[in-house]
């Protein structure tokens, strides 16, 4: 038994390695969901010698803090190397390594981080890559916490932000400064889903020396991967599509490995923001499903999406989804998307007050009233809730009108027929208005 315990202690770097295939790009993935390159980072169909302890079938969960050595002579060959080797989870484990070489992988990435949030991820690639006196440029109205990082963290430290229109590549490039060192994308948006052309942009910070940020939280990579546009570092909330089930909190972070391995053993291990080996261990289980899922949400919502554009005028004035014909950015969502996800925003005629849009959202019996997405179950958020009720007028501002909608698993016609009870029953008094 002690040597079968000495044996499992040296080898439990080997089989972390080996339950992955760093070398495996994705960029084939453009045809379609299934392809040998996604077999192989998922395990779908192709087989693989046995590579975990007790023959296991599924990775299993290092569920450890500390890890012991032999003797002091390999403790002492470890601490040269300390990158390498298994030490403290908050540096690495073995659960959470098979996790960071498939998305590496999925992502067409050399490494990956995987961290406690999305928002410790945006944490990461910002604050590690700027210092005091610092100019960032970045799409305007990111994701909140980001903007929050922008806005209120960063200035503290003399590094300030420009916010631009990322539909045009050209104001980034306007908007640089002699100290401007960061790029923050973030496409689509996901409210009002406007795009950034990403090869556009990278080509515009290369020229400048400037590092680039996207948050890929939207598309996943299997529907985009902005590093293939020449993007230094990709995140995402992996809460979100990669998870998939809503019980599990982690971001992501995809680049160089120079650039992976300077934010590990620096911000990374000084913040200690990294997952647990039973987040990392529920991630593997929800990208094993990955393409398989975005697949079903993605057909459910294009049902969704072509029933509300028949509800125009009565009750809908437009339809905010990246790959639906009337989007305005269309043609760029095709060039550099592969496909969507389930969420998408409806903007309600003007005609209806405040107290009609909530009427209408409480009778949703298939729409959970809930933030963020991605999971199994369908999801709807009024964006008037942001506002101070006092503050709310759907009639002249068009967010308030605004109802961002996510389309889990559920059966599209059920969906489908749910907003039509809804519409009809919450907003049947005012559409005699029209």
């Amino acid at each position: 038994r002690e040597r079968e315990r000495e044996e499992w202690i040296l080898s439990s770097t080997s089989w972390a390695s080996s339950g992955s295939c760093t070398s495996m790009r994705v960029s084939s993935v453009c045809a379609g969901v299934w392809c040998v390159a996604c077999a192989q980072v998922y395990n779908f169909t192709l087989r693989a010698p046995c590579c975990f302890p007790a023959r296991a079938v599924a990775p299993p969960i290092i569920q450890t803090s500390n890890f012991a050595f032999k003797d002091l002579h390999h403790l002492r060959e470890a601490l040269k190397n300390r990158p390498s080797g298994y030490f403290y989870s908050r540096r690495g484990n073995p659960t959470t390594d098979i996790l960071r070489q498939k998305l590496a992988a999925l992502d067409g990435a050399e490494d990956c981080l995987v961290l406690n949030s999305g928002a410790s991820a945006i944490f990461l690639a910002v604050f590690g890559n700027v210092r005091h006196g610092d100019h960032i440029v970045s799409v305007k109205a990111p994701y909140r916490w980001a903007q929050h990082l922008l806005d209120v963290v960063l200035p503290r430290f003399n590094v300030h932000v420009t916010y631009v229109d990322g539909r045009c590549a050209e104001n980034f490039a306007q908007a640089v400064q002699d100290n401007t060192r960061l790029f923050y994308l973030e496409t689509p948006l996901s409210n009002d889903f406007s795009l950034q052309d990403l090869a556009a942009v990278a080509a515009v910070a290369r020229r400048h020396s400037i590092v680039t940020v996207c948050d890929n939280s939207y598309c996943t990579p299997v529907y985009q991967q902005p590093l293939s546009f020449g993007v230094d570092l990709v995140l995402q909330s992996a809460s979100k599509y990669i998870g998939g089930h809503s019980d599990v909190v982690a971001g992501v972070l995809c680049g160089r490995k120079e650039m992976i391995q300077r934010l590990s053993q620096s911000e990374m291990m000084t913040v200690g923001n990294h997952t647990t080996p039973l987040h990392s261990w529920l991630l593997l289980r929800g990208l094993r499903t990955l393409p398989m899922r975005l697949h079903r949400i993605s057909e459910s919502t294009k049902t969704v999406v072509a029933w509300l554009q028949t509800q125009r005028p009565r009750y809908v004035e437009d339809v905010l989804f990246p790959l639906h014909p009337s989007f305005p950015q269309h043609d760029l969502a095709r060039r550099q998307m592969r496909g969507a996800g389930g969420l998408f925003s409806v903007v309600l005629q003007p005609c209806f007050s405040a107290a009609e849009i909530e009427n209408m959202v409480g009778r949703l019996k298939r729409f959970l009233l809930a933030v963020s997405w991605g999971g199994h179950e369908s999801l709807v958020f009024p964006c008037l809730a942001s506002a101070e009720t006092q503050d709310v007028s759907p009639a002249t501002v068009v967010a308030h009108r605004m109802l961002r909608i996510y389309v889990g698993l559920d059966d599209a016609a059920a969906l489908v027929q749910d907003l039509q009870q809804a519409f009809e029953f919450g907003l049947l008094a005012s559409s005699a208005k029209l």
